[in-house]
């Protein structure tokens, strides 16, 4: 990093630990009482499960009781099972008074057990015992009617002397005032965080639903019996689950009840993980201590959002600077708007990791929450990775002071220049089409080629005799060769073309059967190889048919961005992708490393990742110097996308050691970054293969049980969201700027990229699990599709999309679907949905050749906007 970077970087630190305070600023609350009314208790450890039998020990009760005994003055209980009988007399030894629970359920039997315990344990704990509550929330849950209810009621208040009540939320004792003429006392239930309530409007809704039921039964003591705020769990409405408005809530709720009078019992005095099985995570997050016994927010000092926040920026800071040391160790040419991008988007990212894993953490690690967390972990790297790399090449895209390799137009003179081997593999094509080739071949400005014609496997004569007649008719530079049978595909073809090769020739050029070249194309280029490190000439892929129709002007335009601006970028660092059209290689440094790959399906690709390694120079200038055809249709489109992909992971599996560095080459630390990072893409949409099955997987056990399973964590479920924005947003905008792309053509664009993502994720499963697919020529001039063809050939992503569109249909039809979580979830799997949307669009649009390209609007020749430092 030099003096600029690191500047740049000390800035945006000082930005974000500025962030993270002002986030953090304290605030004054009122202070907690030195003793409260009395807590909800319920006294199970970390490893305790009612539901399972597992209580806790007397000596575990005995030691909450003394935590608690200088902190309140009662504590409410709810059942009197097992060792949780013992409270009374334990607490009687700590100078705590008991409301005394019973938990009523849907079972009689268990209920007829549990009420003869309860007045058996009250006979026991008379002096310790206060009041005593028959069943928590019986008639919210329907376990019982309230018939059945008085009846237990009636039973118990017959058999002891101290008041008794049931516990229900507010709304049930309004609704049912016969309910409210049995019990001495209203036990009631104030839990604004379950209503949705904000923060801010939590303890005047508290009040006046207390004061609402003061005047619906006057004559009642009102006892609220659970009043409290979760520290961690999902969003309902306006109530936002966090250690701050936990605190916030219950020292502004303790400093009104205390001027009011108000009997209460703080909702709880521990946390309680056990509860998630039948609350969800959120009922695990209700204590005021921990599961060990600590406590979870100061009761005294100003609140603090973050307490921690300190320690968090410095991670972020460090983490962020590792990242930065990594981004601006080649960046000499990046100008200063590109620096202050790349350290705002790193800080960012890292702000958002550090934050990520601190509110995860949060939460009572069990073995499913630490596999998803380790899942996560690696998933988050992954994204890390890749939303810097394609911050990069924005950065490196927009923001250079000058070229490393500028692209100089080289003019050779009438002199001595090198021979020349122009190589045309074909296939099965058109005769008319390989002609019209052929003939541009013959128009070319320069004094010393050949071209060899090498159709392979062409089974029917009446396709490869013409081509064979016009190559005799252009003359001797030119010369025909039918091979059937001949394997290698492509590259069997210029292999075969390169051992017919004129011992001349210095420079072997290939095109493919499509293109028409401009007469300057080895004039121009072949100036390149007089540096004698330079084993490779590139000019881009260009096309004559964008103008056909508007499916063609789409795919223009999304051929556009890789030879105009990822290209160019490579090119910075020596590492472009060899393409096998348009292209010359030095034949002395193709023969060294004995031709091209007949096992890849992409052997250009290969070709030029083998020279690299072997420490050659590419040339690569964005000029256009012919042009050839597009797919037909977008199944043809996919098609070739598919061999690109699956080509790339060939490579990959075949190159891993040198690119990692494993394995001896010539290649470079630049070189092996853009290769990787040009693949992270195509990976990436491969592991959003996987995430959709999972989302579709989790969505279906959402809907069919709800109760045991919730939406994803908010804010892993939200990263998707992010991600498409940022890659959306990178894809406008520098089409727009480097292109010089109208909004529409960058819609395009960007539809028809989004388009092949499935394609591209299949190739990508398909490479890592077999190692050769045959290759297949893509067709030109093909016959358009009927719409109902053009959906068959997309009915993988059809099916993936009405799959999708039904799950967040589904999922919000769930009771809790006002949530914020659910709705996030929801609208994640509609944004999951729209590269199939825009798969199922343009196939259709390709099948449709009347639409005018105009509607796109035509790239026509594209340079690129290359601007000088």
């Amino acid at each position: 990093m030099n003096r600029a970077s690191i500047l740049f970087s000390v800035l945006i630190a000082v930005l974000t630990v500025s962030l993270w305070g002002l986030l953090n600023r304290p605030s004054d609350e009122p202070p907690w009482p030195e003793r409260i009314q009395g807590f909800s208790f319920q006294p199970m450890g970390a490893n305790d499960d009612p539901t399972e039998g597992k209580y806790p020990s007397i000596m575990d009760i005995d030691q909450d009781l003394a935590l608690l005994q200088d902190d309140a003055h009662a504590v409410r209980t709810y059942s009197v099972a097992q060792t949780l009988a013992e409270i009374p007399q334990l607490a009687e030894g700590h100078g705590l008074n008991v409301a005394l629970g019973a938990w009523l359920g849907a079972d009689a039997a268990d209920n007829e057990a549990e009420i003869e315990r309860l007045i058996e344990v009250y006979r026991g704990s008379r002096r310790t015992v206060v009041r005593v509550i028959v069943g928590n929330e019986s008639l919210l849950r329907k376990d019982l009617d309230v018939k059945e209810l008085i009846g237990y009621l009636k039973r118990v208040k017959a058999a002891v002397w101290a008041p008794v009540s049931t516990a229900e939320p507010w709304h049930v004792w309004l609704k049912h005032p016969e309910l409210a003429e049995q019990v001495d006392f209203i036990t009631v239930h104030l839990l604004p965080y379950w209503e949705g309530i904000p923060l801010e409007k939590a303890v005047d809704y508290v009040i006046n639903r207390y004061e609402e039921l003061k005047s619906a039964y006057p004559d009642k003591q009102i006892v609220i019996g659970e009043v409290g705020w979760p520290s961690n769990g999902r969003k309902i409405k306006g109530a936002e689950a966090s250690p701050e408005n936990q605190t916030r809530f219950l020292r502004r709720f303790l400093h009104e009840a205390e001027q009011r009078g108000y009997v209460y019992y703080v909702m709880e005095a521990f946390d309680q993980p056990w509860k998630r099985k039948i609350e969800g995570a959120i009922g695990s997050y209700w204590g005021v201590y921990d599961t060990a016994r600590e406590p979870k927010f100061d009761f005294i000092e100003p609140v603090v959002r973050i307490p921690e926040w300190r320690e968090l920026a410095a991670i972020s800071v460090i983490v962020a600077v590792i990242i930065l040391v990594l981004v601006f160790r080649d960046s000499t040419t990046l100008g200063s708007g590109g620096r202050w991008f790349l350290a705002l988007v790193t800080y960012g990212i890292a702000t958002a990791a550090v934050w990520i894993v601190y509110d995860y953490t949060r939460q009572y690690m069990t073995l499913p929450t630490v596999a998803v967390g380790l899942v996560l972990l690696v998933g988050g790297l992954g994204i890390i990775v890749l939303l810097v790399a394609e911050a990069h090449e924005w950065a490196e895209a927009l923001w250079l002071k000058r070229w490393r390799r500028p692209f100089p137009q080289r003019f050779a003179g009438d002199g001595e220049r090198p021979f020349v081997s122009i190589h045309v593999p074909a296939f099965n094509e058109p005769p008319e089409l390989l002609k019209e080739t052929l003939d541009g071949l013959d128009a070319l400005d320069y004094p010393h080629f050949e071209v060899l014609v090498v159709d392979n496997n062409t089974k029917d004569p009446n396709v490869w005799k013409p081509v064979q007649t016009h190559c005799q008719k252009l003359g001797s530079r030119f010369r025909f060769f039918h091979i059937d049978p001949l394997g290698g595909y492509k590259a069997g073809a210029l292999n075969y073309a390169l051992r017919n090769t004129n011992p001349a020739a210095e420079v072997i050029a290939a095109i493919d059967a499509d293109y028409l070249v401009y007469p300057a194309w080895l004039r121009d280029l072949v100036p390149a190889f007089d540096d004698p490190e330079v084993a490779i000439a590139q000019a881009p892929q260009d096309y004559r048919d964008g103008a056909r129709d508007a499916f063609k002007a789409m795919c223009m335009a999304e051929y556009a961005g890789f030879f105009h601006i990822g290209m160019i970028t490579r090119n910075e660092r020596n590492a472009i992708i060899q393409h096998g059209t348009m292209t010359m290689v030095r034949r002395s440094a193709l023969d060294a490393v004995e031709g091209w790959a007949e096992w890849c399906i992409t052997e250009d690709a290969e070709l030029g990742l083998r020279l690299f390694e072997q420490g050659h120079k590419a040339f690569y200038i964005p000029r256009t110097y012919g042009r050839g055809l597009m797919p037909d249709t977008f199944a043809d489109y996919s098609k070739q996308r598919f061999r690109w992909a699956y080509g790339a992971v060939m490579i990959m599996r075949h190159h891993y050691q040198a690119l990692l560095g494993i394995e001896p080459s010539k290649l470079t630390a630049g070189q092996r970054y853009h290769f990787m990072a040009g693949w992270l893409p195509w990976l990436a949409d491969g592991f959003n293969l996987l995430f959709n099955f999972a989302a579709l997987a989790w969505s279906i056990c959402m809907v069919t049980s709800p109760s045991d399973f919730m939406p994803p964590w908010i804010n892993i479920a939200a990263i998707p969201l992010v991600l498409f924005v940022f890659k959306i947003t990178k894809s406008f905008y520098l089409y727009r700027r480097r292109i010089g792309a109208t909004l529409r053509q960058s819609f395009a664009a960007g539809l028809a990229g989004l388009a092949l993502s499935h394609t591209i994720a299949r190739a990508v499963w398909t490479g890592f699990a077999t190692r050769k697919l045959g290759f297949f020529r893509t067709p030109k001039l093909a016959k358009a599709p009927a719409l109902i063809r053009a959906v068959s050939d997309v009915r993988e992503e059809l099916l993936f999309l009405i799959a999708l569109w039904l799950a967040a249909c589904f999922v919000l039809m769930r009771e809790d679907a006002y949530m914020l979580d659910v709705r996030v979830w929801a609208a994640v799997l509609l944004v999951q949905s729209l590269p199939f949307l825009a798969t199922v669009f343009v196939s259709l649009i390709s099948a449709l050749r009347g639409l005018p390209a105009g509607l796109v609007g035509t790239m026509g020749q594209i340079h690129g906007r290359i601007r000088d430092a």
